[in-house]
């Protein structure tokens, strides 16, 4: 059966579009799949499993119709939605996945990660993501009011933008170096990942990452199976 994989749907209240795009994907796609791998970014933004908007109580219902047809879902966090805890997962049926993980395909050992870790030259993205990812900091971000909490989300998505906007495509990717490393610490000889929205699949000798598509004007999706390996936008 066809192993599948997504990152980078960004799904919120805003753009109801590309929830109406993953729900047909589940429907037409997913639920024939042996599996389901969401590898980051989901969501746009997470406020903690106990600020539910009406978007992550859809996607919910829907992964929760994967899970009972017997399809395997496992998450695991991009930059954008970190905070997505073990209470939402389990009312989804998803297993979250620390990150990186290595999992089995089709005989050989595959590296997952969502990608965001590896963008190395951005130096000011990376000093963000060393301060959102503190324990410390998510267990007081998660204590205080909702409200709160989203003021501070829309803040950060502004200020995201403008670092967006006002920098250098180049420093946007991964580094080379730093996905060299990773090949080498994990021994392996094929990776995928998301979070620069450059969907591709490059092959580097005896080595192939593959980069997952966002979904922001179009479905994107990895099909693996018996075939190869399929990247897929409609």
């Amino acid at each position: 059966m066809t192993t599948l994989f997504i990152a980078d749907l960004h799904l919120s209240d805003q753009q109801p579009e590309i929830t109406r795009s993953f729900l047909k994907f589940c429907d037409q796609q997913a639920r024939h799949a042996r599996a389901l791998y969401i590898l980051g970014d989901f969501f746009e933004y997470w406020l903690g499993d106990d600020a539910l908007d009406r978007t992550a109580t859809t996607a919910q219902q829907a992964l929760i119709k994967l899970a009972d047809h017997g399809v395997e879902l496992y998450f695991m966090a991009g930059n954008r939605d970190f905070l997505l805890g073990s209470v939402y997962a389990a009312a989804c049926g998803m297993q979250i996945l620390s990150e990186p993980t290595t999992i089995q395909l089709r005989g050989e050992d595959v590296l997952l990660v969502h990608g965001d870790a590896q963008c190395t030259d951005d130096h000011a993205y990376q000093k963000v993501r060393q301060m959102l990812r503190d324990p410390t900091w998510q267990q007081q971000f998660l204590a205080m009011k909702i409200e709160q909490r989203v003021a501070f989300a829309k803040q950060a998505r502004t200020e995201s933008q403008n670092h967006t906007q006002n920098s250098a495509q180049a420093i946007m990717d991964v580094n080379p170096q730093a996905i060299d490393d990773l090949f080498k610490k994990h021994q392996v000889k094929t990776m995928i990942h998301g979070h620069t929205h450059r969907p591709a699949i490059h092959r580097d000798g005896e080595r192939t990452r593959i980069v997952l598509g966002d979904w922001h004007h179009q479905s994107s999706h990895l099909a693996v199976n018996e075939q190869g390996f399929q990247l897929i936008s409609g």
